[in-house]
């Protein structure tokens, strides 16, 4: 690690989710790797990083751009942000650089064009596939299915809640650490099985999203918790 903060890899770093967690992340002081399939896309996307870091006087941030390959080796917790028609792929590649790591798996099983009806996998969800794929050496945690990446793009505090799922619970708590350092709270709702619910979730919101031209978050109320 570098310091008291881990590295994170954005894994499929160059869309719009990806890129607007490596901004928030950079922001908040955090090494971060792009990764990419397409080194042109990786180059592209860090000078964009770059550019927003400079512009808010933070030259001396840490980012980078690697293959996806690399970047799974090099980071100490990998954050998975591909479509799922990629998913088992892209994890298959990068299965041997995540060794005793966290994997953040933000997938949502979306099946175009029929992305507001909810389509969940055999296995239950993409965290539950992402887990057997991988085996217990990989502690899978299924996080951001519910953030509008919209909103990471822009500058604008996070009015939105995660729900975390994993069957560790110090890798939850991990990744509940990297959503309160971007501004939104993180809440533990329980094993890998329960991925299928804030998947499942994502295609409601997206109706949601199109009759009343919004882009939603989740709010969990009435609790008493710590912002």
């Amino acid at each position: 690690m570098q310091g008291s903060k881990p590295r994170i890899a954005v894994i499929g770093g160059t869309g719009s989710l990806g890129t607007g967690l490596a901004r928030r992340w950079s922001q908040a002081g955090y090494p971060v790797i792009i990764g990419s399939r397409t080194w042109e896309k990786a180059e592209i996307a860090l000078a964009n990083l770059r550019t927003i870091l400079n512009a808010r006087g933070q030259e001396g941030a840490s980012v980078s751009a690697l293959s996806n390959v690399e970047a799974a080796h090099e980071c100490d917790i990998a954050v998975l942000t591909v479509p799922f028609a990629h998913h088992s792929a892209t994890l298959k590649s990068i299965a041997p650089g995540l060794h005793r790591k966290i994997l953040v798996d933000v997938t949502v099983p979306l099946m175009p064009p029929k992305v507001g009806t909810v389509q969940l996998p055999p296995e239950g969800s993409a965290g539950q596939a992402a887990q057997i794929l991988l085996g217990d050496d990989v502690r899978v945690v299924s996080a951001f299915q519910n953030v509008a990446a919209h909103h990471l793009q822009e500058e604008h505090s996070l009015d939105c809640d995660v729900l975390v799922s994993g069957n560790n619970k110090q890798a939850r708590s991990a990744v509940i650490d990297l959503i309160a350092a971007i501004g939104m709270r993180g809440f533990h709702a329980g094993p890998i099985a329960n991925a299928a619910a804030a998947e499942a979730l994502t295609s409601v919101i997206i109706n949601i999203n199109r009759v009343h031209k919004c882009h939603a978050g989740l709010r969990i109320s009435g609790l008493q918790v710590n912002s």
